[in-house]
């Protein structure tokens, strides 16, 4: 079966989205990674610690928790690529609204309120997520499915060093979700300290700003919206990566 124009078009923009993730980071994101490494030595223990906390939290509750399974509606049978991703497109504009909105509202109470922003962020993102996965048809029940949500949302906040090595196993996913339902406690396996500290060490800069009380609104509202943006996007170029690639094991 040809493949219809716009199939052709998201594959021609997931080639892109490829060549961009392997790119070496340009200078500027060099100049920031500095101020990033200047800034996590300033930030308070007990935010490093809420971030620690939440990240952990999060992957828990999605490995093992029920709130991402409930009141799913799989996209299943003849639905196209346009089709699920004319979906998705809706979900990404919904949950920038309401991150911006829970960014702006966090962002008026200073470090208090700016500290309850991680884990509010993180279920925001995960919902996404989620959501993103059924529009694709994907059973958010099964382990497998839910690891490959945190291997997304991992490439999305990974140091270039580690994103590669995330990368490589979306790749090679159907060798990893075999691997990973052999596995008993796949929670156990997974490097906490890689996957918080380039979490942290990604969003520093802009949640330090958001708790300057009242500054800190416009900052969290920008700066929510636009890691949303980029989760949707990691997100939408790695499943198309396995709509291609299911697609050539059925033409093969």
């Amino acid at each position: 079966m040809q493949a219809s124009s716009y199939e052709q078009k998201a594959k021609r923009e997931l080639e892109r989205w490829q060549h961009r993730l392997h790119r070496s980071p340009s200078l500027p994101n060099q100049v920031v990674k500095r101020w990033q490494k200047k800034i996590n030595e300033m930030m308070p223990k007990r935010v490093h610690a809420t971030v620690s906390e939440a990240v952990k939290q999060m992957v828990r509750m999605t490995l093992t928790g029920a709130q991402w399974t409930s009141n799913q509606t799989l996209l299943v049978g003849d639905e196209t690529l346009e089709e699920r991703e004319m979906k998705v497109e809706e979900l990404r504009a919904f949950y920038k609204r309401t991150a911006a909105v829970e960014g702006a509202g966090t962002g008026f109470g200073g470090i208090v309120l700016g500290l309850a922003d991680f884990p509010l962020f993180l279920a925001i993102k995960m919902k996404l997520l989620s959501d993103t996965a059924k529009a694709y048809g994907r059973d958010v029940n099964l382990i497998e499915e839910r690891v490959f949500m945190l291997l997304v949302f991992q490439l999305t906040f990974a140091k270039p060093e580690n994103r590669t090595a995330v990368y490589e196993r979306l790749c090679h996913w159907e060798e990893e979700a075999s691997r990973i339902r052999e596995k008993q406690d796949y929670i156990g396996e997974i490097d906490w300290t890689d996957f918080q500290l380039d979490y942290r060490d990604t969003i520093d800069l802009p949640k330090m700003l958001q708790m300057i009380p009242g500054f800190g609104a416009a900052v969290g509202a920008v700066a929510n919206r636009h890691y949303v943006d980029v989760l949707a996007d990691r997100a939408i170029n790695a499943y198309r990566l396995r709509w291609f690639e299911e697609l050539k094991g059925r033409k093969g």
